[in-house]
């Protein structure tokens, strides 16, 4: 293919990846569709501070076709890629199909429950705005209900939170949850007491945030345990039923009964990945990611690349590049250097990630940043972690607006944003003797009343 007349480009995913691309091709001489299922970019490292109440979900958004109003030769299409026609250069979008000289894959990857999709229901994870909301509702229907509740084990059980998968995200949600249960809400209820609240954070793995450095996943599980966070290593989830969790601890099988499940341990490649795999044959790995050559295109298709989650990297330090924000950046940036040097008939030496660090809070004040060069802890791991969130927040008027929510939050420890929405409000009603609840949604025909 000729790509000096490559002049169509098209970015699946509005993403980091996908938005940078395009935002780096806005003064190009291309006409770039984007195209995303949601009209909005989420900021998804600050989703489980939405899911404890510290913000709300259009502070860490922005309406996509606001970013990029200024550049006129993008249009955004708010629609999902269903097929792909590498062949005759198409995408089949639920409307229309759209012809593409390059496109850009940047869809990302969503949960990944290791063939145990039965659980998703019962232990949601967060990587969308609704499961962020969905947390959110469980979180704070938990402390309602336990008010409610006289039956000392049936309260206990509501005030018992577990948390499967000890890498970020479970990190953080681990420490938010500590620091609502133990300081934010312990003068606001009357029958319960929040700080008899158990926080339990399981982890497979040895230790927590295994990608980071030993001396600090040390720092911060220590941290957490001084938050009142119980961590167990080694432990493997066996089984989740909507009032428990069974795992096994070495030779021991344990069962910890609990009414607020969440899932923070493990992704998989949005389904864009299995449609490059059956349309272009190209290789993946075992959680569905796509084998991407070194300048991210797909071998045999130098005119289609998949960047952020959703590619496979492993041409740099013999291991694939983990799924961060700063990745999907970089790769959108490279990806947009490199269609702009082919329309001059020139080329960009292989891509080169650039590390600037790794960084996670764990509560007030309590972070780890590993710098590659010096590492930190503590005030100053936590100070770095804020600014360094809200310098990516891609609006002003969302870094604004998350300054000075955190900034309130900070000095009188309320928190502002604790909703509970959802179809399953608060509206949960007793029936039985056993304590059986059912919401507005349930059949009660089919219970005894």
């Amino acid at each position: 293919m000729n790509q000096q007349s490559s002049d169509r480009v098209v970015i699946i995913g509005g993403g980091f990846g996908g938005l940078y691309a395009a935002k780096a091709l806005g003064k190009a001489p291309v006409q770039v569709t984007l195209v995303d299922k949601r009209n909005f970019h989420l900021f998804q490292p600050l989703l489980y501070q939405v899911a404890t109440g510290s913000v709300s979900p259009a502070d860490i958004s922005s309406p996509l076709r606001g970013i990029l109003s200024p550049y006129k030769n993008i249009t955004v299409l708010l629609d999902e890629a269903v097929d792909l026609d590498p062949q005759a250069q198409q995408v089949v979008l639920q409307s229309q199909t759209i012809p593409y000289d390059t496109l850009v894959v940047a869809t990302g990857v969503s949960h990944h429950y290791f063939g145990n999709e039965q659980w998703r229901n019962l232990a949601p994870g967060l990587k969308t705005v609704e499961d962020a909301l969905e947390m959110r509702r469980r979180i704070f229907m938990a402390f309602e209900a336990a008010e409610k509740e006289t039956d000392p084990e049936k309260q206990k059980a509501w005030l018992t939170f577990v948390i499967v998968g000890g890498g970020p995200t479970g990190v953080e949600l681990a420490g938010a949850i500590a620091e609502l249960a133990f300081s934010i809400l312990k003068h606001d209820f009357r029958n319960i007491d929040t700080r008899a609240t158990r926080i339990l954070l399981l982890e497979g793995m040895d230790r927590v945030l295994p990608p980071y450095a030993e001396e600090l996943s040390a720092n911060a599980q220590q941290a957490l345990a001084d938050l009142g966070v119980e961590i167990l290593t080694k432990a493997l989830v066996t089984k989740i039923e909507s009032d428990r969790v069974t795992y096994r601890l070495g030779d021991r099988t344990e069962e910890v009964t609990a009414k607020t499940l969440l899932w923070a341990a493990g992704v998989k490649a949005s389904s864009m990945g299995e449609i490059l795999h059956q349309s272009t044959g190209v290789e993946r790995d075992r959680v569905g990611r796509v084998m991407v050559e070194p300048d991210l295109s797909i071998p045999g298709y130098p005119n289609i690349f998949v960047i952020g989650d959703l590619a496979h990297f492993a041409h740099q330090d013999d291991k694939p590049l983990p799924g961060v924000a700063p990745v999907a950046m970089q790769e959108g940036d490279y990806v947009a250097k490199l269609i702009k040097k082919r329309l001059k008939g020139e080329t960009l030496p292989p891509f080169r990630y650039t590390d600037y660090g790794s960084l996670a809070v764990i509560g007030k004040h309590a972070a780890v940043v590993d710098l590659g060069f010096i590492q930190f802890t503590g005030f100053l791991a936590w100070f770095i972690w804020v600014f360094a969130h809200i310098y990516f927040l891609i609006e002003f008027d969302n870094k604004l607006v998350v300054m000075i929510q955190w900034a309130w939050k900070y000095f009188t420890r309320k928190s502002g944003a604790r909703l509970i929405t959802g179809e399953e409000s608060l509206l949960r009603v007793k029936v039985d003797e056993q304590g059986e609840y059912y919401t507005p949604e349930t059949n009660k025909n089919q219970l005894k009343v």
